[in-house]
């Protein structure tokens, strides 16, 4: 087992949403497009994608407070507790989130997406994209 690795944010969430109190549970349900800007020395990477695409957004929720072992569903206290793995909740041992977005354009190192509940400034970890047949569920045989 290695030491613990250090990683380093490749761009920036710009939107409207101004905290994480004012987020939308989940992105797809508000609907919000945001600006996804890439640190420059990243734009090469982008190269193929094109608008329509799906993407995975790995962004690390820098304004969640500390993980809590039990917690209730989407903040709604008259839901029972249950463990926080079995929730999305942003308060998380390692605040990384993972939200399935539509690239909606692409200009430059400037990706506009939608589907994205990240506050304004949120650090971006990563870009992958959805695979059709991939990233679906299968029944084991």
């Amino acid at each position: 087992m290695g030491g613990a690795r250090q990683y380093s944010p490749i761009g920036t969430v710009l939107n409207r949403i101004e905290s994480l109190d004012a987020a939308p549970k989940q992105g797809p349900e508000a609907g919000l497009s945001s600006i996804i800007e890439l640190d420059p020395a990243w734009a090469e990477g982008l190269e193929g994608l094109k608008p329509g695409r799906w993407l995975w957004v790995l962004c690390l929720y820098d304004q969640a407070g500390p993980a809590k072992l039990k917690v209730h569903p989407r903040g709604d206290r008259s839901r029972p507790l249950t463990g926080l793995f079995n929730t999305r909740s942003p308060h998380r041992p390692n605040p990384i989130s993972l939200t399935l977005v539509r690239l909606e354009s692409l200009e430059g190192n400037r990706l506009t997406v939608k589907g994205l509940e990240a506050v304004d400034g949120t650090p971006v970890l990563d870009l992958k994209p959805w695979i059709p047949g991939v990233d679906e569920p299968r029944e084991e045989s």
